[in-house]
């Protein structure tokens, strides 16, 4: 260990002590308020750590959460994974600008821009790939083990590259699972034991790693907190395809000591271990379409996002995982820190409360909201309805299409982005293309022109492209007819039934028969745990072969009603639903979603 640095944590552990009562006490309070189970939590600052623990390390035998335990810290691991590369960059064995195919000859992309825009090792830490984030069998399974060989989560085929590398940022665990590739091919070992051993252990973090780690079986450690969801429902954790995104194990003092090395200047022992220049680097967007433009205060880069929140902007990384919910944000500026971690994932929990009360009792000075100034002359062009370019994952663009698309609105005064699911955001013009979150102290959107012509907005994280609204108009339609014919299909049936009219050689017979077995896959789906919403069983076996009988059944309808010598209203409406089923079937399986197998 090198001896400045054991220097510096004794000097930690020397000033380390638990927060004042007060606070202790008003975090215990909001963990009950919002039905957490406990949490661990730590405030770093130029002369000391605290940290700290509430609530119960597991709900079920009632252990006390320690300031000691163990948490699961999700994606917060894309941070160090980054951080770790970036030391190999310092020791010349890789550089940011390295085509990705040259390392992984393995890896194939099918990329529109290979010629002049390869993938980079720089875009897969910035989230600037284009790649997919991940498909369900990838995150939501239990089917991997923790020595899943890395290539083996990874999609198969060519990897489809959705917008130009390195110029918009679309978040992607696929992209960090190739960076633990990358690792493993530059150094020669299981990524997990080289940043443990050359990463974690100089820098002191001892109770932490990088291997896979749970509450039970082989991999047990007892330290390590159950993880929990709503109603102190217990989970232990779970091996995954796509570890480097999401699986690493520490506690809130050795983030802590991570903390205090990233507002370092990178060194050790009196030698560079990360220059200097490569952390201050991270979270600072360059090359995105929306940092040229000069949205530079928000946005992703090498492992960190630009966060402007509670009246200040800080450095930061949250994750979410099967049980845990933790945040990790440095100041650098004001040399002040903190991370916590949840041992529940609660979906109704406002863990954005806990951030504000942690950034108030380090005592970060608040900014001043940027002044609203005169916004572009044609900003009214900008008006209209958006959808995500590129989507975050190919296999679900069609929902994404349909469910988050957002209409951009000027009244004069500032834009309002309206989402169709969530709350609408009122951007004030802070001069030019630059609008501000009137909750936000600096700017926090941006309006472009892209390369292509097309009108696009931009948060840092997110792209927006402008498209005509009669685009979404025909696939709304189409949704709503398909629902509504099945609807009918299902009642018609019903009252035939009742009717004693359904028979077998009715036109609508077996039509009928394909809506009713779409609820057989129901029942089967809340027998099973929802994290194996992405393997092959019997509940998504079924939503399969019914998914695929539909289209079937309602072309054999159809024959079956041409040559059918019923007539009248209900037998026209008959024949009418199932040409509307039909047609949303076709629209289904042009965006790849039908069948419906959500294995694969």
């Amino acid at each position: 260990m090198a001896i400045v640095w054991l220097a510096l944590c004794t000097s930690v552990q020397a000033g380390e002590h638990l927060v004042e009562t007060q606070f202790q006490e008003k975090l215990e309070q909001r963990v009950k308020q919002e039905a957490l189970t406990g949490a661990v939590w730590a405030t770093i600052t130029e002369h000391e750590i605290a940290t700290g623990a509430v609530g119960l390390a597991n709900a079920q035998s009632k252990e006390a959460m320690s300031p000691n335990s163990k948490v699961q810290t999700a994606s917060v691991v894309k941070t160090l994974i980054a951080t770790g590369v970036l030391r190999l960059v310092t020791e010349e064995k890789l550089t940011l600008e390295t085509p990705v195919a040259t390392l992984l000859p393995d890896i194939v992309f099918d990329n529109p821009w290979a010629s002049t825009d390869p993938v980079r090792v720089r875009h897969l830490l910035d989230h600037t790939s284009g790649l997919d984030d991940a498909d369900l069998w990838q995150i939501m399974t239990v089917e991997a083990k923790p020595d899943t060989p890395l290539i083996d989560g990874m999609q198969t085929g060519p990897l489809l590259i959705r917008s130009r590398p390195g110029s918009r940022v679309s978040y992607s665990n696929q992209g960090y699972t190739l960076i633990g590739m990358l690792i493993e091919q530059v150094t020669g070992e299981r990524y997990e034991h080289y940043l443990d051993t050359h990463f974690l252990r100089p820098l002191g973090m001892h109770m932490s790693t990088f291997k896979f780690v749970s509450q039970q079986g082989q991999h047990a450690d007892s330290a390590l907190a159950m993880g929990h969801f709503e109603n102190g429902v217990t989970q232990a954790t779970l091996p995954l395809y796509l570890r480097p995104a999401g699986q690493f194990t520490t506690t809130a003092k050795d983030m802590a000591l991570f903390a205090r090395f990233l507002m370092s200047k990178g060194e050790l022992d009196g030698e560079v271990f990360i220059a200097e220049d490569l952390l201050n680097s991270m979270a600072v967007p360059v090359a995105t379409e929306a940092a040229m433009a000069g949205l530079t205060e928000v946005g992703y880069a090498l492992g960190m996002t630009s966060r402007d929140r509670h009246g200040v902007l800080g450095k930061c990384h949250n994750g979410s995982t099967v049980g845990f919910r933790t945040n990790f944000c440095v100041f650098p500026q004001q040399n002040k820190a903190f991370f916590v971690a949840f041992n529940a994932d609660v979906e109704t929990a406002d863990y954005k409360r806990f951030d504000k009360m942690l950034i108030e009792q380090l005592g970060l000075e608040p900014l001043v909201p940027k002044a609203t100034a005169t916004p572009l002359a044609n900003v009214s062009d900008w008006q209209g309805t958006y959808v995500l370019a590129p989507s975050r994952n190919e296999s679900f663009a069609y929902l994404d299409y349909v469910l988050h698309f957002a209409r951009l609105g000027w009244d004069g005064q500032a834009l309002q982005l309206a989402p169709f699911q969530g709350k609408t955001k009122e951007l004030v013009p802070v001069g030019d293309a630059f609008f501000r979150d009137k909750d936000r102290t600096q700017a926090s959107h941006v309006l472009m022109t892209s390369a292509d012509g097309k009108r696009i907005i931009s948060d840092g994280f997110r792209t927006y492209q402008q498209i005509s609204s009669w685009k979404i108009v025909p696939i709304w339609v189409s949704l709503v007819l398909g629902l509504l014919g099945i609807v009918w299909l299902f009642i018609s049936g019903v009252g035939s039934v009742m009717l004693r009219k359904l028979t077998t050689s009715s036109a609508l017979f077996v039509p009928f028969l394909s809506c009713v077995a779409l609820l057989l896959p129901i029942p089967l789906f809340f027998s099973q745990s929802f994290l194996q919403l992405g393997d092959l069983t019997p509940a998504s076996a079924v939503l399969s072969v019914v998914t695929a009988l539909l289209p079937l059944a309602m072309i054999y309808g159809l024959w079956r009603s041409m040559r059918s010598p019923e007539v009248g209203v209900s037998a026209w409406l008959n024949t009418l639903a199932m040409l509307v089923v039909l047609q949303w079937c076709v629209v289904l399986a042009f965006w790849g979603l039908m069948p419906m197998n959500l294995w694969g």
